[in-house]
């Protein structure tokens, strides 16, 4: 079992800049993917980002790719998302993911997932 910590949500401007940051019990080095998920108010969630953790290979919904960067630093076990020129439509809960083993599921695929956190809001306003 892993359990997942998110922080580092809260309120910005348009244009403005956060980092998000998700503490994983276990050694992160042992999954194969870790990801952000979000989801908006009367939306579906969807994927953000998601890094393999072995090869560290990163990958990116068009919607956030330039703006956003996922990394890991697997000696603390955290996986990050450095949010970068938001937008009113960022608004989202944000989740941490972690898979439990290789999979065929593409890393932004929701299915690949087994351990998600709680969660962390990220409100962008005007």
């Amino acid at each position: 079992q892993v359990q997942l910590v998110e922080s580092g949500g809260g309120s910005v401007q348009i244009g403005g800049s956060l980092r998000l940051s998700c503490r994983a019990s276990t050694d992160t080095y042992r999954r194969y993917c870790m990801g952000w998920f979000r989801q908006a108010p009367g939306k579906e969630r969807e994927a953000v980002a998601a890094i393999n953790t072995r090869t560290g290979s990163t990958y990116y919904a068009d919607s956030v790719k330039g703006r956003f960067t996922i990394s890991q630093d697997n000696a603390k076990n955290m996986l990050y998302l450095q949010m970068s020129s938001l937008k009113l439509e960022d608004t989202a809960m944000y989740y941490c993911a972690a898979d439990r083993g290789p999979s065929l599921e593409f890393p932004l695929r929701e299915k690949r997932y087994h351990y998600w956190g709680q969660g962390t809001q990220v409100t962008v306003s005007s």
